[in-house]
C-alpha cells in the first residue's frame, strides 16, 4: 500500500527509492508489527477479560497449570491483526507469495479462532472435535498446495495461472521446473523431482504437519511464540536469498522469482511474535490460543515451501517435529498396549513432551528457555547449511 505511494513519489522525489529495497521495508514492517502489538497489546488483554475468553485448562495436566485457569486466551489474533497492517503497509501487494502465505496464516488462524471461541464459550478445553478441524485445515491445505505447486515454478509475476492451465493441457503429465524439487541440505547436488502431484502432497503434509505441530508446542509460557520467531526468522533469510537470482546462484540454492518479498512477511511475523512474547511471558497475561498457533505454523509451512527449504524447517524446527512424534508415540502406544494387554502404558510421563519434563521437576521457565536454547542450536544448523552446500 504505502509501498505504490513511495513508487509514485519516486518519480519526483529520488528519496523514496529507498521504498525499493526488501530490507529496508522488512526492517519497517518489523518496527510497525511490535510497535502495534506492544500499545495494542494492554487493551486487547482487557477486552479478552471483559469477554470471559479465559483459557479452559485440562484437569489431567500438571497441577501447577490450575493456576492459570481464566488467563485470558485467542491473543493470538493481536498478533495477526499486527502482521496484516504491517504486510498491507510495506509488503509488494502484487507479489503472488505474500497474498499466499497471508490466505494459508489467516485461514488457519480462522480455523483456531473457531475452535478457541468453543472453548470459551462451553468451557470445553477440547473445543473443535478433531475431524472437523481436521477436515478444514485440510481443505485450506489442498488449495494452497494447488498454488504454490505453480507458483514456485512459475518464471514470474502472472505467469502461475498460464503454467496451470499448461499442466492441464497437457494431460497433467507436464514435469516441474528444477526450482521445483526437494532439496536436501548439505550437498550441492543432491535433490529430488517431485512431480506436481508429488510437490502438491509434500506441501500438503508440511503445511498441517507444521500447523498441528506448533499448535501442541503452545502449552507453557512462551514456549511456542520465540521458536516461531527465530525459525521464521531464518526462513526470512532464505527467502531474501531465494529472490535474489546472483545470492542464489552463488549460494547453490534454487532461485525463486519474487520469493524475497516474503522476506517481509517474516520480518512482520517476527515483530508480531515479539511483542506478543511481552505478554505471553512468564507468568503469562495472555494465551495465544489456537487463533494463533494454527495459524503460525502454516505460515511457516508455506515459507519452507516457497523457498523449497522443507527439511530445513525439519531441521530447524526440532522442538516442533519432537512435541508432535511425542504425543503421536504417546498415542499409539497407549492404544496398542491396551488393546494387547488390557490396560494402557504410556512411553512419557506425560505428553506434550514438556509436560513431561515438568512432571520430572523441572520448572515451567526452566523448560521455556531450555527449549529455545535447542532452538537456537537448530537454526545454528541450518543455517550453517548454506554455505557447506
Amino acid at each position: 500500500m504505502l509501498l505504490e505511494l513511495a513508487r509514485w513519489l519516486s518519480q519526483d522525489i529520488r528519496f523514496f527509492n529507498v521504498f525499493n529495497y526488501i530490507t529496508f521495508r522488512a526492517v519497517l514492517a518489523c518496527a510497525t508489527a511490535m510497535l502495534i502489538g506492544l500499545f495494542a497489546g494492554p487493551k486487547v488483554i482487557r477486552k479478552l477479560a471483559e469477554m470471559k475468553f479465559g483459557q479452559a485448562v485440562r484437569t489431567d495436566g500438571p497441577q501447577t497449570h490450575l493456576v492459570k485457569q481464566g488467563t485470558p486466551t485467542m491473543g493470538g489474533a493481536l498478533i495477526l491483526i499486527s502482521i496484516a497492517i504491517a504486510v498491507l503497509l510495506w509488503g509488494d501487494l502484487r507479489n503472488r507469495f505474500i497474498w499466499i502465505v497471508m490466505l494459508v496464516t489467516m485461514g488457519y488462524g480462522w480455523i483456531g479462532w473457531a475452535d478457541d471461541y468453543r472453548k470459551v464459550v462451553n468451557r470445553d478445553p477440547n473445543g473443535m472435535p478433531a475431524r472437523e478441524k481436521y477436515m478444514w485445515q485440510t481443505i485450506i491445505g489442498v488449495v494452497a498446495a494447488i498454488g504454490l505447486a505453480f507458483s514456485v515454478s512459475a518464471p514470474s509475476e502472472g505467469q502461475t495461472f498460464a503454467l496451470f492451465w499448461e499442466w492441464l493441457k497437457s494431460g497433467m503429465t507436464m514435469d516441474l521446473p528444477n526450482e521445483a524439487n526437494l532439496i536436501v541440505p548439505f550437498f550441492k547436488t543432491i535433490s529430488y523431482p517431485l512431480g506436481v502431484f508429488g510437490f502438491m502432497v509434500l506441501s500438503y503434509l508440511v503445511l498441517v504437519g507444521t500447523s498441528n505441530a506448533v499448535n501442541l508446542t503452545d502449552g507453557l509460557d512462551g514456549l511456542a511464540i520465540m521458536p516461531t520467531v527465530m525459525v521464521g526468522s531464518a526462513l526470512g533469510l532464505f527467502a531474501y536469498i531465494s529472490g535474489n537470482v546472483n545470492y542464489a546462484n552463488y549460494l547453490l540454492l534454487p532461485s525463486i522469482p519474487g520469493a524475497g518479498e516474503v522476506f517481509v512477511f517474516c520480518a512482520a511475523m517476527a515483530g508480531a511474535g515479539l511483542a506478543f512474547l511481552w505478554f505471553n511471558a512468564y507468568p503469562a497475561q495472555v494465551f495465544m490460543g489456537d487463533v494463533g498457533a494454527l495459524a503460525l505454523g502454516g505460515a511457516l509451512g508455506t515459507i519452507a515451501i516457497i523457498v523449497r527449504q522443507e527439511i530445513l524447517l525439519f531441521i530447524m524446527g526440532g522442538v516442533f517435529v519432537v512435541e508432535a512424534l511425542s504425543v503421536m508415540l504417546q498415542v499409539t502406544y497407549f492404544k496398542y498396549t491396551k488393546k494387547r494387554y488390557g490396560q494402557g502404558r504410556r512411553i512419557l510421563l506425560m505428553a506434550p513432551l514438556h509436560h513431561h519434563f515438568e512432571q520430572k521437576g523441572w520448572r515451567e521457565t526452566q523448560v521455556v528457555v531450555r527449549f529455545w536454547i535447542i532452538t537456537m542450536m537448530l537454526i545454528l544448523i541450518g543455517l550453517a547449511s548454506i554455505k557447506l552446500r
